[in-house]
């Protein structure tokens, strides 16, 4: 029986290249939705994320029981759970993007403004970049990727950050722990090297 994915629809992403990339990478049964049940039971589960942090994570805290059946699927179940660009970023505790907000708190992390230390590095950083894997987390290979951000998580302790990209200094490129993973960068819209990573997700055995 096809695994049952999970594409959560909460008003905050691009879930129409996301859900074809899916299909692309080999998904056979994905599901766009914004009920909790379906989540809860999901095999594999994908966070997309699109505009302010604030927003999303008011979107995503609508949708009732999402947070958790969030919680139950990806930290007591282990399902595996791809979070990409905000979807993301919503993984770590807090976001100073436009004040002060929390996030799911999965991973320890914070997501601030981006401060490129060369000033020829525009914000937001728009376009593609290398992402450069630390030491060999799961699915993560070097190449490059289509970033779109203005904010990027940072963390004190720095050990779930799996991958970094380079944008006037090192930032944030891809996060996570157990069986969750999450990407600053757009799989959807990287082409070869994202259809990869999709298909490296579909198939992770955690």
């Amino acid at each position: 029986m096809a695994e049952r994915i999970a594409l959560i629809d909460y008003g905050a992403g691009n879930l129409r290249s996301v859900h074809n990339a899916l299909l692309a990478a080999g998904a056979g049964d994905v599901a766009v939705t914004d009920s909790a049940d379906i989540v809860r039971a999901a095999d594999r589960i994908v966070l997309p994320g699109v505009g302010a942090f604030g927003a999303c994570m008011s979107g995503l805290s609508a949708l009732p029981g999402m947070i958790a059946a969030l919680d139950e699927a990806v930290c007591r179940k282990n399902r595996p759970f791809l979070g990409i660009c905000v979807g993301m970023q919503l993984m770590v505790d807090s976001s100073e993007e436009h004040g002060s907000h929390k996030g799911l708190g999965w991973i320890d992390g914070t997501v601030r403004p981006l401060a490129p230390s060369d000033p020829q590095c525009k914000v937001p950083h728009m376009g593609w970049n290398d992402v450069i894997p630390r030491g060999a987390p799961p699915l993560l290979e070097q190449g490059e990727a289509y970033f779109l951000h203005g904010y990027a998580v940072e963390s004190d302790d720095g050990a779930d950050i799996l991958a970094t990209t380079d944008h006037g200094g090192p930032v944030a490129a891809a996060i996570g722990r157990e069986t969750m993973i999450g990407v600053q960068f757009h799989p959807e819209k990287s082409q070869r090297y994202g259809l990869a990573l999709l298909e490296r997700f579909l198939k992770w055995r955690p």
